[in-house]
């Protein structure tokens, strides 16, 4: 998948390109309709906080594509501004090379479009990877998404706000520490998680190295929805073992009190084959990070 490093206006074309390939597959309509069926439930349980019902989905239009108005600079067509707030927000953690690798480049095109659909202003998303260079950066900044300054090693709140996490084949440890940062019920409730299935990382991990080195990930098995995304040739690679995550309140508020009352902060010393590119310069406490 390897291309050669090239100016922002190439890079920008090779995203159109991306995009154009990905809304005529079967595999987006699909995606879409698995998404649209997540969202929809977890939305339903927000419902008494955030508003009426049809309050939050004038928000959302997954089924159609909106009109297009003026778009910001550096934008992909079909983008639209809307006015007004947005209830949803989205973080994005670990996209990797997206100018020199396609795979990258494929799950950054689902991730705008995502956005496009969701009518999440490219303002509320936050990306970040230690690894993207200074190109990356500025066609990430063209965009018009924001790109967070320090690795927060995935330790940040939702703050009591709807927020997505689209987190594409990253690391374990990433996922832990979300949900570290998120472990109660009411914050879980708030988030949506895409990334790596958390039922495959159940199967393929031993039970006592789950439980010992990603411990909040062990014990939030049983209070999540979880539904894969479709499996198509065209981008098995890139969207492979991907699912779409969400946490019932039902189910959360079932599972043993003392659940709740661990809360220590995960510490990966002794694990091996870490899959996080550490932060070191991170104090020895993240626990005041502050919201986006």
């Amino acid at each position: 998948d390897a291309e050669p490093e090239t100016d922002g206006r190439v890079v920008l074309r090779r995203i159109r390109e991306a995009r154009e390939d990905l809304l005529l597959s079967d595999f987006w309509s699909l995606a879409l309709e698995t998404i649209n069926g997540c969202l929809t439930k977890h939305l339903e349980q927000l419902k008494a906080p955030v508003g009426t019902l049809s309050e939050v989905f004038g928000n959302l239009h997954l089924d159609s594509s909106p009109d297009e108005l003026d778009a910001a600079p550096g934008s992909l067509p079909g983008e639209t501004v809307v006015p007004g707030t947005c209830r949803l927000k989205c973080v994005c953690y670990g996209l990797g090379n997206f100018a020199t690798c396609v795979m990258a480049r494929n799950q950054l095109t689902f991730l705008l479009l995502f956005l496009e659909e969701c009518q999440i202003p490219r303002r509320h998303c936050w990306v970040y990877d230690p690894v993207f260079s200074q190109l990356e950066i500025a066609v990430l900044n063209s965009l018009g998404v924001i790109v967070l300054s320090e690795n927060e090693e995935g330790r940040r709140s939702v703050w009591g706000e709807p927020t997505v996490f689209y987190m594409p084949h990253c690391g374990t440890a990433l996922y832990n520490n979300v949900l570290w940062s998120n472990w109660s019920v009411d914050a879980l409730s708030k988030m949506v998680v895409i990334g790596n299935s958390f039922r495959g990382l159940e199967e393929r991990l031993l039970a006592r190295i789950l439980q010992k080195n990603y411990p909040y990930v062990a014990k939030v098995m049983q209070g999540l929805e979880e539904l894969g995304l479709p499996e198509t040739p065209q981008y098995a690679d890139v969207f492979n073992d991907t699912s779409v995550h969400w946490f019932p309140v039902q189910k959360l508020e079932q599972l043993p009190t003392d659940t709740w009352a661990f809360r220590e902060e995960p510490d990966y010393g002794d694990c091996e084959d870490l899959e996080i590119i550490r932060n070191k310069t991170r104090g020895p406490s993240a626990a005041d990070l502050k919201s986006p």
